[in-house]
């Protein structure tokens, strides 16, 4: 029950009944990770979806993978999630390589994960269950496209200020 309570949570879940979720729960793998962990790799293959049940996960690129010259360039946090939010959901949608890596940021982060071939089957026995969740996996993708628009725009201000 308390594995409901936990998914009830999770912002791509808004609105998808709890039977419906129940069927989520055998499907679901529990791992911890401690500070500084890296849970997922940037540019590695992406598989499987992540939800944050406890702790603090910092989504981290590295702009050094563009130009292998730029050693100089430190990797770069991007976002910070916390509990009841996701990361993983463009696997879900292209089965690409991971757009960044994700790492723990306390000391004892704990996630859920479904592989995409778990949910997706959810989905294909449950219609209604796959446009709820898809929906919503939309939803946040758009919020989180917006906010790096947002991050990106502010940057170029930045560097198109002449020096002072």
């Amino acid at each position: 029950m308390q594995l409901l309570s936990t998914l009830r949570q999770v912002d791509i879940f808004y609105e998808i009944p709890d039977e419906k979720l129940k069927r989520l729960i055998p499907k679901c793998e529990e791992s911890s990770y401690e500070t500084g962990e890296i849970i997922v790799k940037e540019n590695s293959p992406s598989d499987e979806l992540y939800f944050i049940v406890d702790g603090i996960v910092e989504i981290v690129i590295d702009p050094s993978l563009l130009d292998p010259n730029s050693n100089d360039i430190e990797p770069t946090v991007i976002a910070t999630l916390w509990p009841g939010q996701t990361f993983g959901e463009i696997g879900l949608v292209d089965r690409g390589m991971r757009s960044a890596s994700a790492r723990s940021s306390s000391d004892k982060t704990v996630l859920l994960s479904i592989s995409r071939a778990g949910l997706l089957g959810l989905c294909d026995d449950d219609h209604h269950f796959g446009y709820l969740l898809m929906r919503n996996i939309a939803s946040d993708l758009a919020f989180k496209v917006r906010n790096t628009d947002l991050m990106l725009r502010e940057q170029l201000l930045w560097q198109a200020r002449p020096p002072a």
